[in-house]
Parts: structure tokens; C-alpha cells; sequence
């Protein structure tokens, strides 16, 4: 896990006595705040009524939803640590990125654009930037429970690390717009293309923690985030609601949505799985 350097741990005893808060709490609030890109975050703490969502703009939901008190508080304390890593130079991820919690206690993070920096606050993570480093920078990173992906597509290639492995997949002419793990027994790993809904199953395995693989059918190659090698391919339903979600993105790229209605539209189709 990340930790705090002395100075991130400074600015944490200052905000704690100013705000009434933990170290503790103030510390939970830091770490879900930047891994919100400093525009958004999500916690579940004693001391912030439980679980709860801030957005910047004015967006607050708390379990304790009537402590209007509390919202003022931690409200001014997300913001205030907004403004913090914002003047952290190079912190914070370049282009687009969202967040959201999923039912089950899921987490889904993506993130288009350069990638989140290092800074004064915080100790390096030795987890970062856990791709081999011959492919270079993603275009795309995101993360969903306990599966990461990093998106090159200048050489047609996806990282994916599940299970403590690393596995590099060949693209081939895909141009991949989204990633979602479908959840429950029989559960895989899919990708939107221009070609519809794909099963990253089907993308031949280049290579396994660092060792090339020899090309051959997909079966055992395939990552072990799901509990058989050859998943059955998604459902007309499943299909209709991920071309829902990239049409959805592309209104949001072009100004027509905004990203809280994205959001919201996104979840109840995800709901509907």
C-alpha cells in the first residue's frame, strides 16, 4: 500500500487539527482523493458517517445524510486536499479518468492520458507502473476489483494483471474503447472495439510475466480471472448494453452529457446484468 512521506504526513496532522478529523480519517480521506484524480473520491470511514461520495463541484452523499454539519466538513476537507494535489506538479493523471463503486463492494477506475506522477506527499509505488516496460506508456489504464489493464495501441498491445500475473495480449485491429469484468461464476474479461463486444479470451497471448508465449489456440493461455479457460461469449443482452455504454461515452466526449449523467445512465445499464 502507498504511504505518506513526512511532509504528506505533515499536511495531514495540520488538516486534522483544523477540521476536527483523525490522522487516521484525514489519511483515508488523502489516499481517496487522489485515487479520484483530485476531482472525485469515494470512502466508507467512521468518523465521515461510513461510506460516501464527494465530486468536486459541490456533490457530497454521506450515510449519515442529515448531518449537515459533517457534510460541510468533509466537503471542505475533500476540497481543500483537492486543491493540495492539484499543486502537486506532474501528480495528477492527464486526460480523462473515472471512478465508481459497483454493487457487490466493486471498484472500477479508468483513466485516459499520461499517467498519475510522483510528488513530495507521497512514497513512490512500487506497484505503479507494473507493465513490462518495453511496451512504454498506455494511452489507457484502468482497474476493476482485482484485475488491471494498461491499453498501447500504437503496437497493438493490452497489459492485464490479475492474479499476481502479468500478461500481454496482441490487439491485432481492434481499437479497444472499454474494459468490464462481468461478475459472478463464469465470469471473464471483456473489451469494446469498433467491432462490437470481444472476450479478451479470443486476443492471442504475446507473453506471461515477462516470457514469450509461442502462438498457438487460446485455452489455458488465457488469465485466471475466470474460473474456465473458454467463456461463453456475452449474451445479446450483455452485448446491447456495452454498445449502450460506448455510444453513452461518446455523447459524454462530445459535450451533449455531462459526466454525472454519464455516470448515473452507466450504472443502470450496468444494473441490468
Amino acid at each position: 500500500m502507498q504511504q505518506l512521506t513526512p511532509e504528506g504526513n505533515r499536511i495531514v496532522n495540520d488538516l486534522a487539527q483544523r477540521y476536527g478529523f483523525s490522522t487516521d480519517a484525514v489519511t483515508h480521506m488523502m489516499f481517496a482523493v487522489l485515487n479520484g484524480n483530485g476531482g472525485m473520491a469515494q470512502f466508507n470511514h467512521p468518523e465521515f458517517g461510513g461510506s460516501g461520495q464527494w465530486m468536486q463541484g459541490g456533490m457530497m452523499m454521506l450515510g449519515d445524510m442529515f448531518n449537515y454539519g459533517l457534510k460541510n466538513s468533509v466537503g471542505g476537507l475533500c476540497q481543500e486536499i483537492s486543491n493540495i494535489l492539484a499543486n502537486q506538479p506532474g501528480l495528477l493523471r492527464t486526460g480523462s479518468f473515472q471512478s465508481q463503486s459497483q454493487s457487490g463492494g466493486g471498484q472500477q477506475n479508468q483513466a485516459t492520458g499520461g499517467q498519475m506522477g510522483q510528488s513530495s506527499l507521497f512514497v513512490p509505488d512500487p506497484d505503479q507502473n507494473w507493465w513490462p516496460q518495453d511496451l512504454g506508456s498506455p494511452s489507457s489504464t484502468g482497474s476493476q476489483n482485482n484485475v488491471q489493464y494498461a491499453y498501447f495501441p500504437n503496437i497493438s498491445r493490452l497489459a492485464v494483471k490479475t492474479g499476481g500475473d502479468v500478461w500481454v495480449y496482441d490487439t491485432q485491429n481492434h481499437q479497444i474503447g472499454g474494459f468490464s469484468q462481468q461478475q459472478g461464476m463464469g465470469s471473464s474479461i471483456i473489451f469494446s472495439s469498433q467491432f462490437g463486444t470481444v472476450s479478451l479470451a479470443t486476443l492471442p497471448v504475446v507473453s506471461r510475466n515477462g516470457q514469450t508465449i509461442q502462438a498457438q489456440p487460446q485455452s489455458s493461455t488465457a488469465p485466471p480471472a475466470q474460473p474456465t479457460p473458454a467463456p461463453a461469449a456475452p449474451s445479446a443482452n450483455e452485448a446491447n448494453v456495452f454498445d449502450a455504454i460506448a455510444k453513452l461515452g461518446e455523447l459524454r466526449d462530445k459535450g451533449f452529457l455531462s459526466d454525472e449523467e454519464f455516470n448515473s445512465k452507466k450504472s443502470e445499464l450496468l444494473g441490468r446484468l
